[in-house]
């Protein structure tokens, strides 16, 4: 990022920017925490020069964010030692519609919400932070009331929720962040973008200088192309599709960014845990979170059945499992690799014939927006990681995460697109929907058709996403003659608003 940039960055939002190393991230990998949650941290403990105690880190670190096998310790001092215990921790709320008892658990130690319980007095006082999603992350306070054998009936022992303070320690000015953006050009917004996300942009420039065999794009288009991994995170119910070679980052970008969504690296896919658990009375992971990503798809077995389930959820947001019917917002993203004399051709060879039997039905196909061509960013090397100064990444990923329920960007991309007359609605929602993620992710700044210049929207927006769903076309036809041939909607920009 240019000094000028970066200046510019650390003037318009202080004390949201921080500064990043990860070239030389010993620590943070011995810590195994996730980017947000190292933002965090850095924001916390770091000096006006982006300078921190490593040791003084460390032991917030070992003291409060405890690992999984430190649960059964941590018990024996609450349960046995009576103690009161804080840690940084993930927290899901149950209301118990019968008993009007309110309990919680803690999904990433085993703890269940039948071994828990909120006093009235903590509820009232905690509730609107704890409503505010299925899951908080903060720090808790946690405490002990035992057993009662005396009472009848008898009172079992359970953990206690005494305190919560919610993990953002900020509050977000959407608007604010809305007008920052006309301070930075595109090409500076990019570079503030992919820093939020942990990439250096000036690595790409360095890895096109270094392809020795031609096999990379320019570094424009490997820049870009990393950006349309995010897009569902600012998007609701954007389904694509990526296939890259290993090594590319995108199990990082989906799983250690956001704690908005979910990466999935289950060998067995079920719709209890895609959708609805009938005998535990649970919501599955498309009502948990904003995207869930299906990592190593090809080595992904489904469930009988999950192909109607996924077609109807894809296309509507709607699911039914047996009796119980609903409706979430996270979107869908199948990735996996791809050998490289498929991926020489650009897309033109036939990709999707190592994808699970549930996915070799264009119809279903149909229902993703676009394709990532992840042969275009380069392997994951030092210099392709941020080190300067950059947006915290979960003050970023909050932000996208509220731009999800912004609807005027689609009303504006409606009033842009021209689309003629029997244009295929599949076709044309699917690019709607990318060029709407593309607008906020890179000009939320953007409320009416005027706030951006027809050579910003056809260079950043409609023909990325275009080009995104042409891909998803093509391979249709190659896997079912009923799709060949069939070209995409001439969509244009509206010359008269």
């Amino acid at each position: 990022m240019k000094q000028e940039t970066t200046d510019k960055l650390r003037r318009c939002f202080e004390s949201m920017a921080v500064f990043k190393d990860l070239t030389q991230s010993n620590l943070f990998k011995t810590l195994g925490l996730p980017s947000f949650m190292r933002d965090w941290l850095l924001q916390r403990f770091e000096n006006g020069d982006g300078v921190f105690d490593a040791g003084q880190l460390q032991d917030f670190v070992r003291t409060f964010i405890p690992k999984h096998d430190d649960w059964t310790g941590i018990k024996d001092r609450i349960v046995v030692e009576f103690e009161r215990v804080k840690i940084l921790a993930k927290i899901t709320v149950n209301i118990d519609v019968v008993t009007g008892e309110v309990s919680f658990s803690l999904p990433d130690f085993g703890l269940r919400n039948k071994e828990t319980m909120i006093d009235p007095d903590v509820w009232d006082k905690c509730k609107d932070k704890l409503v505010s999603g299925h899951e908080t992350w903060g720090m808790l306070e946690l405490g002990y009331r035992p057993p009662d054998d005396t009472a009848r009936p008898k009172i079992p022992g359970k953990i206690r929720l005494l305190d919560f303070r919610d993990f953002c320690p900020y509050t977000i000015d959407l608007d604010y962040y809305k007008d920052v953006r006309k301070e930075f050009s595109v090409q500076e917004w990019i570079d503030v973008v992919l820093g939020a996300v942990d990439y250096k942009t000036e690595g790409y420039d360095i890895a096109k200088a270094n392809d020795k065999d031609g096999s990379l794009p320019d570094a424009d288009v490997m820049r870009f192309t990393v950006l349309t991994r995010i897009l569902p995170f600012v998007e609701k119910r954007l389904n694509l599709m990526e296939l890259a070679p290993m090594g590319t980052g995108k199990s990082y970008l989906f799983g250690q960014v956001s704690r908005y969504g979910w990466l999935s690296t289950s060998d067995k896919m079920t719709r209890a845990k895609l959708f609805y658990d009938v005998g535990r009375r649970e919501q599955g992971l498309v009502g948990q979170n904003d995207f869930i990503v299906l990592d190593e798809i090809q080595k992904t077995v489904f469930e009988d059945g999950m192909g109607s389930v996924l077609q109807g959820y894809l296309e509507q947001g709607t699911f039914t499992v047996g009796n119980y019917s609903n409706a979430a917002d996270s979107g869908f993203v199948l990735c996996g690799n791809i050998p490289p004399e498929t991926m020489k051709q650009d897309g033109y060879a036939y990709m999707f014939a190592n994808l699970p039997k549930v996915f070799q039905d264009a119809a279903l196909i149909d229902r993703f927006h676009g394709f990532i061509k992840g042969w275009n960013i380069p392997r994951m090397n030092s210099t392709l990681k941020i080190d300067g100064w950059a947006l915290n990444s979960e003050y970023f990923t909050s932000i996208l995460h509220q731009l999800r329920d912004d609807i005027s960007y689609r009303h504006v991309v409606d009033e842009i697109i021209e689309v003629p007359s029997g244009s295929d609605e599949r076709d044309t929602e699917a690019v709607k929907r990318i060029a709407t993620a593309l607008l906020k992710l890179l000009f939320p700044h953007v409320q009416t058709p005027e706030d951006i210049s027809e050579m910003d929207f056809n260079r950043y927006c409609l023909p990325p996403a275009m080009k995104m769903r042409y891909t998803i076309k093509y391979q249709m036809g190659l896997m079912n003659e009923q799709y060949r041939g069939k070209d995409l909607p001439a969509l244009r920009f509206r010359k008269e608003m």
